[in-house]
């Protein structure tokens, strides 16, 4: 396979429709599964049992994507339906019938993010420009997924080029992608495709990219657990990039359980990607054998009250937030409150960036060989096919000529990360910390087309230019209905920590809800 950095190859919107593959007899009057907030645990207990097939799962989720994607709350978070989705259920419950369960995730049907290679599904990074190409090969995390019997049922929205964390919107599929929770408003981006589509119980689970923000962030604005993990666990082969170098893949799903089955597939070594090499002898053996209800017991976790309490943060969002820390030390938890990291606020936001996407893009455009839709960003800007909103990345990005490894803002980004790190390792070494703490966002979504008020977007700062992981579990509702994160960070390596505390603060507060706007169907299920 080859090293996928973090842009997206083509695809066509006409080529599968919505309805693909979806019949009446598909989904016979016996079937009354619910898929509605179903969880992997309750599907393979259904199949078993034998009163639900991989087959029929499939179908109903088809019937979600659509009543709602394109029609009545219109959330817009397909840009295309898998045409072999239903082929691939059949194989999987023939296997069945025969030998049982093929993996972990045995007929588990995945939305899969748009900047994902996919070799039967082409892949666009949500622009026009990339459109009308199929890669060759999977993605390492989709083939691996694949493996472990999971289904992809279709590729989600993004923000074109993974852009912007604020909104999901590009040239590939026209219109915003709309939070479930309120249709007025955004799910963030740029995984806001696979967030809304998750939320809205279009797929079991998915998988989204994060460079800055763009898992953590989506999955707080809806009700979902997101996990980015250090850098070196998770491959990125197949992944269009934005910036490799803070690039990572990850899980959204709608609990801690099934964040944490899909990344029990995907994270661990691969050779097509050099970064993973950090991961062998420090991938835990199974990451699900870490959800321990009782995991807040004895621990003690930091409160950075710098990302939490700034000056435009919403009073909803920072009641919410000392509800959670409440909610901790009712699990057993210590928490330091505050805890100060005095280097961050030295190092100038526009300092931690290496400006990379052009070598990366480029890069990635010419793996995909005679096949490549475009041969370079100069060409993805004279095609003229992107939405207007990147236009003046796109400009920005292409007059950068240095590599990253001459580039001398990349080299003080680099300077700028082992400082960071330092600093970060200092404090939990001082305060003898498991996990720091603070609001995934210090706001609420904002309203679609709104780039005024304030963002509170608190992901961009420690995660990516440490390497650390973090984990955004649901905090709980502002204004009733819009969901708001928490983000657990620690140290590289730490994910067993991470998920028993994110597992045991779900189990103590259970905040997950299902969005109004995509109720189960009625009639036939």
């Amino acid at each position: 396979m080859r090293l996928a950095l973090l842009a997206g190859i083509p695809f066509v919107l006409s080529m599968v429709s919505p309805r693909a593959g979806l019949t009446a007899q598909d989904v016979p009057t016996a079937v009354s599964f619910d898929v509605v907030e179903a969880t992997i645990a309750d599907i393979h207990r259904a199949f078993r049992a034998g009163t639900l097939t991989a087959r029929q799962l499939v179908a109903l989720y088809l019937r979600r994507i659509e009543a709602y994607d394109k029609q009545g709350p219109h959330i817009n978070a397909i840009i295309v339906i898998n045409p072999d989705a239903l082929r691939r259920a059949e194989q999987l419950d023939r296997a069945f019938a025969e030998s049982g369960m093929v993996g972990p995730l045995h007929g588990v049907p995945v939305i899969v993010k748009d900047n994902y290679d996919t070799h039967d599904m082409p892949t666009t990074a949500g622009s026009l420009s990339l459109s009308g190409s199929i890669p060759p090969d999977d993605a390492f995390q989709v083939r691996r997924l694949r493996e472990a019997g999971a289904i992809v049922i279709a590729k989600s929205n993004m923000a074109e080029f993974a852009f912007s964390p604020y909104y999901t919107v590009g040239s590939a599929l026209p219109g915003h992608t709309r939070n479930p929770y309120s249709l007025y408003r955004v799910p963030a981006g740029s995984s806001g495709g696979t967030a809304a589509a998750v939320a809205a119980s279009f797929g079991t689970v998915g998988i989204g990219t994060d460079t800055g923000n763009s898992i953590r962030g989506p999955s707080a604005h809806t009700a979902l657990v997101g996990i980015r993990s250090t850098m070196g666990l998770t491959s990125r082969d197949g992944i269009v990039p934005l910036y490799l170098d803070r690039d990572i893949g990850g899980p959204m799903a709608r609990t801690v359980a099934d964040a944490v089955a899909v990344f029990d597939v995907i994270a661990g070594y691969d050779p097509n990607d050099p970064a993973t090499e950090a991961a062998r002898g420090r991938r835990a053996e199974r990451y699900t054998d870490y959800l321990d209800p009782t995991a807040l017991d004895g621990a003690r976790i930091g409160v950075l009250r710098q990302w939490s309490n700034r000056e435009h943060a919403d009073k909803e969002v920072l009641q919410r937030f000392d509800d959670a820390l409440a909610a901790m030390r009712g699990a057993g938890a210590t928490i330091v409150d505050p805890v100060i990291i005095p280097e961050h606020d030295s190092i100038p936001p526009g300092q931690r960036w290496c400006p990379r996407f052009k070598h990366d893009i480029n890069a990635y455009l010419a793996s995909l060989g005679s096949d490549a839709p475009v041969e370079d960003l100069a060409a993805i800007i004279q095609s003229g096919r992107y939405h207007p909103l990147v236009q003046s990345a796109l400009r920005f990005f292409s007059e950068i000529e240095d590599p990253p490894e001459t580039n001398a803002a990349c080299e003080r980004a680099r300077r700028n990360q082992e400082l960071l790190r330092t600093a970060v390792r200092r404090q939990f070494q001082a305060h003898q910390l498991d996990a720091l703490v603070y609001p995934t966002w210090s706001n609420p979504p904002r309203l679609i087309g709104d780039l005024n008020t304030p963002h509170g977007d608190n992901s961009q700062d420690l995660s990516p230019h440490t390497g650390f992981p973090a984990i955004n579990v649901p905090m709980g509702y502002v204004r009733e209905t819009l969901p708001v994160g928490l983000q657990i960070l620690g140290d590289a390596w730490s994910e067993p920590m991470l998920i028993g505390l994110a597992y045991a603060f779900e189990q103590a507060t259970k905040h997950r809800r299902p969005p109004a706007s995509t109720p189960p169907l009625g009639g036939r299920r």
